[in-house]
């Protein structure tokens, strides 16, 4: 008996395991899948607030990475309805160091889980080189500042930038790509064509 009773806390033990597995690259501990409303839920759960939902992307706000108030995407392909893309963008910073110190933290925790970046590039384009604050701020918000790093993974790609939006704010942004359904996303665009 007592023997039957071990068998079955580690054989429910193994399908609890293989359950949490997924094939799928996950945001916050929640793998990249499913419908739009059934992602949402579960970044509700999460702590997140849904602000809105407009052609096929929701919009949430909340904590993620240590970082307060964040703004995450949550995009699919609307004839889908089904959700590959993740993008997290991080409070603007009005000055480089802020800036840059953030990104460059952010680099450091996803080196620390996902390994070396497959593709880094951290440069500011131009004739001459920025040699102040301000001037490293000016590069960043008239698009010569290319400051990405990208991790390929077996299951989806993960990608850090500095970015801008106009010349009134510049932020960290950080997406995430499901290989499975961006795949699948991409499919559906072929056949289209």
């Amino acid at each position: 008996m007592r023997t039957l009773f071990l068998t079955l806390i580690f054989a429910f033990t193994i399908m609890q395991t293989c359950a949490q597995t997924s094939e799928h690259l996950s945001f916050k501990g929640v793998a990249i899948d499913g419908t739009l409303n059934e992602y949402v839920s579960k970044m509700k759960q999460n702590g997140f607030t849904h602000i809105q939902t407009e052609d096929g992307t929701a919009i949430l706000n909340g904590d993620f990475a240590g970082y307060k108030d964040c703004t995450v995407g949550v995009a699919t392909l609307k004839q889908k309805d089904l959700v590959y893309k993740i993008a997290v963008i991080f409070p603007d910073k009005d000055t480089w160091s802020r800036l840059s110190t953030n990104y460059f933290d952010l680099k450091e925790m996803l080196t620390e889980k996902y390994g070396k970046p497959s593709d880094v590039v951290e440069k500011f384009e131009g004739y001459s080189q920025p040699n102040d604050d301000h001037s490293k701020m000016n590069k960043v918000k008239f698009d010569n500042c290319k400051y990405y790093s990208i991790w390929e993974t077996d299951k989806g790609e993960i990608q850090l930038s500095i970015d801008h939006n106009s010349v009134t704010s510049c932020f960290i942004k950080l997406a995430y790509f499901d290989k499975i359904n961006s795949a699948k996303i991409k499919a559906k665009a072929i056949d289209d064509l």
